[in-house]
């Protein structure tokens, strides 16, 4: 009989009841298990992340009196806010639930970011590129099959008055303003990095303010494609939504790598202190 009874043994404590062997230690968890157990993260997370995103953006047209009611038959600035906390406050909850698992990335430029500024390996950034895309379609697909109406309502599109090469720069500067609040809150460990979500949701959500009227405000190409591929409807300019956001995670992680090389923390000393002097003289 070993050192622990049955009942310990095969508790609900323990992973699946304790019949596919012991927890490991940390230490002894293998690189591919490792990525394995982050690409699960992220597919749940994407998914979680996307299905409350598109479920809530489409209640929002849907009920809304004030949906298209703007100029050109657009969204008017009332719907407007509303799609922008679904995003903000889905992306806030689900990466709190899901940045031990994976980091809670559940954007393609986001995780090219991470890459290039070298907060994520190559090796892993490249793994969950897929799983990313993947998720985004099923939970496309899901909302499509679960509530009424047609899921290319939730498409990013360019409103009539903005152009593609608008389109482009609006989503890159905004992108790099989201992928900059990541690198800062969550890619640098500070004292404040564990209410990184809540900086997180909230950059997302004023972003979504700027620009879910102009271009629908994708940031995440991944967010953009799986309703493209559910609704089989690609813009002839979707590509935008992959090159804007590119294109501002490379402006983040440029800037990022400049403050870095000055060491920045030296500029303005003393912010994560707990008390004490402060920064000012």
């Amino acid at each position: 009989m070993g050192d622990r009874s049955f009942s310990e043994r095969h508790s609900a404590s323990n992973p699946f009841f304790g019949f596919f062997g012991p927890t490991k230690d940390a230490k002894t968890v293998s690189t591919l298990q490792g990525h394995l157990v982050a690409m699960s993260g992220e597919f749940v997370g994407t998914f979680m992340f996307l299905f409350l995103a598109y479920a809530g953006h489409t209640m929002v047209v849907d009920q809304s009196p004030l949906s298209g009611a703007g100029p050109n038959g657009t969204n008017s600035a009332t719907t407007v806010v509303y799609i922008s906390l679904a995003y903000g406050v889905a992306l806030l909850v689900t990466v709190w639930t899901m940045y031990r698992i994976s980091g809670g990335l559940f954007n393609p430029a986001v995780t090219f970011g991470l890459i290039i500024t070298g907060n994520i390996p190559l090796v892993r950034g490249v793994l969950l590129l897929p799983v990313q895309i993947i998720a985004s379609i099923i939970a496309a697909g899901i909302i499509s099959a679960i509530l009424p109406g047609s899921i290319r309502t939730v498409e990013t599109t360019l409103t009539p008055t903005m152009s593609v090469a608008q389109g482009v720069f609006l989503e890159m500067f905004l992108t790099a303003i989201f992928i900059l609040n990541i690198l800062m809150l969550a890619a640098e460990k500070s004292k404040d990095t564990f209410v990184a979500p809540i900086g997180i949701g909230l950059t997302l959500f004023v972003c979504e303010i700027a620009g879910v009227f102009y271009t629908g405000a994708s940031l995440n190409p991944a967010r953009s494609f799986g309703p493209c591929v559910v609704g089989r409807n690609f813009q002839t300019y979707h590509w935008i939504y992959w090159i804007g956001p590119l294109l501002g995670a490379l402006v983040a992680a440029g800037y990022y790598h400049f403050v870095k090389f000055f060491n920045y923390e030296d500029a303005n000393p003393g912010q994560d202190s707990s008390g004490g002097q402060h920064g000012g003289s």
